[in-house]
């Protein structure tokens, strides 16, 4: 990074500016080494003169939400990383619709919902990240993807254009999305609903949340489930059935609750983290012919 590009950084007005932050902080997983410059802009205003910024620099721009699906590694990021969490998170309900930015958390907006009595987000309402991660990965829970509730998507390419996506033109399909292909960052989504009956939503909201919280390791790092489903088989099943529950590699652990989630028993590294994952799947890949795709996002100097 050009000094003078450092200079512009730490004197503009892009929001709270970090340097060598551990981000670690920022991911579910609770692994990551430094990031060179970390931003948490509050405004689009702020978010566009940074990346207007950065046109044509040979800077790397890399953008995290809440950090889940995510595993940083143990070198950081180099360049400038952008934060979009409670710095970014307004929500707002307009008639059936909920319009939230992209660092709200999906339960936020989701309980918004519930306030205002519009049913269709119960079942994404404990998927544990952010609005624009969400919709990047098309994520999904319990039948519901953001493709069944998603209307249109605000975006803004890497050279500072805003473009309005509608929902078909999102190309959402299992873990994808237009934005994740074409490397696009949400700005905002807003999300069409119907309306409903207030307690029978709140119970289905519940009912969700009980499902979660009795099977899934919530009360450790880690970053979700950690591989894709394969066709016509579960990971999870494959894992247990193979004798990996509790199964570690130093502070990197099977969970012995749900075995689709890998955990940080407390202090893993990335490279503890991999070395897992890569063991997870060669002993499946041996075992059942199933080749296991990882599903959490790896990012960071190698």
């Amino acid at each position: 990074m050009r000094e003078e590009i450092k200079n512009k950084i730490l004197s503009g007005d892009f929001g709270e500016v970090l340097l060598n932050e551990e981000l670690k902080k920022y991911t579910t997983m609770h692994i990551g080494g430094p990031a060179d410059i970390l931003i948490m802009p509050e405004t689009e205003d702020q978010l566009t003169g940074l990346v207007k910024l950065l046109k044509g620099e040979d800077t790397p721009l890399t953008f995290i939400g809440r950090g889940s699906n995510l595993l940083i590694r143990d070198k950081g990021i180099r360049g400038v990383v952008v934060v979009l969490r409670e710095n970014y998170s307004k929500i707002k309900v307009e008639g059936n619709l909920v319009i939230a930015q992209a660092g709200a958390a999906l339960r936020d907006a989701a309980i918004a919902s519930f306030e205002n009595s519009l049913t269709g987000m119960e079942a994404v309402s404990g998927i544990p990240g952010s609005v624009g991660g969400g919709v990047i990965m098309n994520a999904g829970a319990y039948g519901t993807e953001m493709k069944d509730i998603i209307k249109n998507v605000k975006t803004m390419d890497k050279d500072g254009n805003i473009k309005v996506y509608t929902n078909e033109e999102m190309d959402f399909s299992y873990r994808h999305s237009l934005a994740g292909e074409k490397d696009l960052i949400v700005l905002e989504a807003s999300f069409e609903l119907k309306e409903g009956d207030r307690e029978k939503i709140y119970e289905a909201f519940e009912g969700f949340d009980y499902k979660r919280s009795s099977r899934q390791p919530l009360d450790r790092y880690s970053a979700g489930s950690t591989f894709k489903r394969p066709e016509g088989y579960f990971a999870s099943k494959l894992i247990d059935e193979a004798g990996l529950r509790g199964f570690t590699i130093n502070q990197a652990q099977v969970s012995e609750k749900h075995t689709g989630f890998l955990i940080n028993i407390e202090n893993s590294t990335c490279e503890n983290m991999l070395e897992l994952i890569k063991e997870v799947q060669k002993i499946i890949m041996d075992k059942y012919s199933v080749k296991l795709e990882r599903e959490v996002k790896l990012i960071g100097e190698e």
